[in-house]
């Protein structure tokens, strides 16, 4: 006689985990994605850092195409911006995206420096909720978002600090397209950690970032170990800003921090579902 077994809901749930895409083999980056990486344009002292960031694979992930739509949320000093610009110039389209105020004067002053490369490049503001004017909702085929997240937990740029992390993705999911693609990457945190560790260290959960954009209705489509470094231990008293590019410790073990190198980083993918 065989026996039937009945698994619990919890081992049910489990199982579905396992089953769902977590972590994909590595892409192959198109000639587009690798001729926007070897632009000429792009400053030596950020190709430099593609030994760490691994631009052509990160992109090649998320799936990018050059006649796209593409918004880069935050983009700071512009090293993403380097590669994204020339990808999209000839077909596509490229909106960065900034907090109204000093951040965005600065990305306006890096993209007017150089109109030869940039002047096709869009601007507009993120979070709305600090002021400005946002991207339109149905824009996008890609948001791209690179070590901003924890930003959002920890209430950067807010005058209270508070977390604005589940309105930040809401917005996300409305400037994309049905079908577009959330790209995002962090500084992982291991999932053991407190709340606080995650509020003050610059690391977040994967299981957090997962939970807000689930929450915001975004499907997961998969995660890449691209931008893996099983070197940081994730445990300094100033949190990621330990490790380079700040260095915040200063001289202060120094070349240790630089032996570790960039900080270990999830890649993660989402969908926004298609009508």
């Amino acid at each position: 006689m065989i026996k039937k077994f009945v698994l619990p809901a919890v081992a049910l749930a489990a199982i579905a985990i396992v089953a769902s895409p977590i972590v994909a083999a590595p892409a192959k980056p198109s000639k587009d994605i690798q001729a926007a990486v070897a632009a000429p344009s792009r400053t030596e002292a950020n190709t430099l850092r593609d030994k760490y960031r691994h631009p052509a694979e990160t992109l090649a992930f998320f799936g990018l195409k050059p006649t796209q739509t593409i918004v880069e949320i935050w983009p700071g000093g512009g090293w993403y911006t380097e590669i994204l610009a020339p990808l999209t110039k000839e077909k596509g389209r490229l909106i960065v995206v900034s907090p109204e105020g000093r951040a965005s004067e600065s990305i306006a002053k890096f993209l007017d420096a150089n109109p030869d490369v940039y002047g096709k490049v869009e601007r507009a503001n993120f979070p709305v909720l600090l002021g400005g004017t946002g991207v339109a909702p149905g824009t996008a085929d890609a948001v791209l978002t690179f070590r901003n997240v924890h930003n959002w937990r920890m209430g950067s740029f807010k005058a209270d600090n508070a977390d604005y992390s589940v309105d930040a993705f809401k917005e996300l999911y409305a400037m994309l397209k049905p079908g577009g693609v959330l790209g995002i990457e962090d500084h992982r945190l291991p999932e053991g950690s407190s709340d606080e560790r995650e509020r003050q260290s610059g690391y977040m959960k994967v299981s957090t970032v997962r939970k807000l954009a689930e929450q915001a209705g975004f499907k997961f489509a998969g995660s890449s170990e691209v931008n893996a470094n099983p070197k940081d231990t994730k445990d300094y008293p100033k949190g990621v800003w330990t490790l380079p590019p700040r260095l915040a410790e200063g001289d202060k073990d120094r070349e240790k921090y630089l032996a570790i190198g960039e900080s270990d980083r999830m890649t993660l993918k989402f969908v926004k579902p298609a009508r």
